[in-house]
């Protein structure tokens, strides 16, 4: 088993459902540009409200994805 290197890079998702799916929304769109994401950590979430609603969640992630070797 080959020792990895990691990156870790800070990328905020939002939804208007849930954090979940912010989550789940942030993820998937970095995985279109980043190859080899392989965990995230939940650093920060918040709200947008709206006329006292709830409009948007958002949840501020750190990314990490392993560097590829040669």
């Amino acid at each position: 088993m080959s020792d990895h290197v990691y990156k870790k890079l800070e990328i905020v998702g939002s939804s208007k459902t849930g954090i979940d799916d912010a989550i789940r929304n942030a993820i998937e769109t970095a995985g279109k540009s980043l190859r080899h994401i392989e965990w995230f950590e939940v650093v920060d979430t918040r709200g947008h409200v709206v006329d006292g609603k709830v409009a948007h969640f958002q949840v501020t992630l750190k990314v990490g994805f392993r560097i590829e070797s040669e």
